[in-house]
């Protein structure tokens, strides 16, 4: 009897300790480095959040937090790898309406579903794209380059962080809407499409406010026109594109940070929480907000509501535009 008990005990204690493990380990999280995928160059919005938040995030949870810039295919190359990581917490990628809205229209043979192949952490939030041209570029306005590209299709290049970036379909949308037709140059990320603008190399490029910003402060560039609805605090003298002739004109671009399906729920829970604490910093907000960007505090539940709703509305622009890859 009593070797009996001894038996019963002994079980009672290995499954007490393997019900035990998973608490255990995730005690223990991160017990290392902790690697942040950014699917385009360093330089571009991505890359930039990315740093900025994986710096205070790293002390938080006492980690480092290493960047890994893995440009392409409008941020699918990066998003591709982040989604064969292991689902252990250990990878964060920094996805964008870009790779997790955009690109499953647009490419034929994408190597991730945006949707099943990852789970959001959260929003860090969104910001309208900017038409900028080079300082010494002939065009003043808007409608000075929609004239020229009457006059002359096909004769006005146009940069871009890659094919099917918020970048790129901006300038489809804006040749729809107009009538009109521009070249498209497709770059790796926003850091080498901007300083081809800014050489002269190119003609104009739509981009974030986060990376045009600064170069419009140094008057590198020339601001044209915003995408958003309403003209911007940080902006008030630049039109919207709506404003300068093409009406119903609006494109807001975001950024999130997702990790591969499957990590666990406690993992993901604090890194929502983290996260936003870090957003809400008043150093962060005042960051954010002169880089023309609205900051998020959606649950995890609402950014993957969000993320759907994005998918169906690109897909609807991306056939209407009958927008295909170069």
């Amino acid at each position: 009897m009593k070797r009996r008990t001894l038996i019963h005990s002994a079980f009672a204690g290995a499954a007490m300790s393997a019900l035990a493990l998973p608490a255990w380990a995730q005690d223990k999280w991160p017990s290392k480095p902790i690697t942040y995928v950014v699917p385009f160059p360093a330089g571009g919005t991505t890359d930039i959040l990315g740093r900025l938040i994986g710096q205070k995030l790293g002390a938080v949870l006492g980690t480092t937090i290493v960047i890994d810039n893995k440009g392409g295919a409008g941020g699918g190359v990066g998003s591709e790898v982040a989604s064969r990581a292991p689902a252990d917490g250990y990878t964060l990628l920094g996805g964008t309406v870009s790779s997790h809205a955009i690109n499953v229209s647009l490419y034929p043979k994408l190597g991730y579903d945006p949707i099943k192949s990852f789970s959001p952490v959260v929003l860090i939030g969104s910001n309208p794209v900017v038409l900028v041209v080079g300082a010494n570029s002939p065009y003043k306005t808007l409608q000075d380059v929609l004239a020229a590209a009457k006059a002359k299709p096909k004769t006005i290049s146009s940069a871009s962080a890659g094919s099917g970036t918020s970048q790129h379909l901006s300038l489809e949308l804006l040749g729809f809407k107009s009538g009109t037709q521009f070249i498209h140059v497709p770059y790796k990320g926003s850091g080498p499409a901007i300083q081809d603008v800014i050489g002269g190399q190119v003609d104009m490029m739509f981009d974030t406010t986060v990376v045009a910003g600064p170069h419009i402060q140094s008057g590198k560039v020339r601001a044209l026109a915003v995408t958003s609805a309403k003209r911007l605090e940080s902006m008030p003298n630049v039109p919207t594109v709506a404003e300068s002739g093409v009406p119903g004109f609006e494109v807001t671009s975001w950024q999130a940070i997702f990790v591969p399906t499957g990590t666990p729920k406690p993992i993901i829970d604090r890194l929502h929480d983290e996260i936003l604490k870090i957003i809400a910093q008043p150093d962060i907000q005042e960051r954010l907000k002169n880089l023309g960007m609205q900051p998020s505090t959606m649950t995890t539940e609402q950014v993957a509501a969000f993320q759907k709703a994005e998918v169906e509305k690109w897909a609807q622009v991306i056939k209407a535009a009958n927008v295909k890859l170069e």
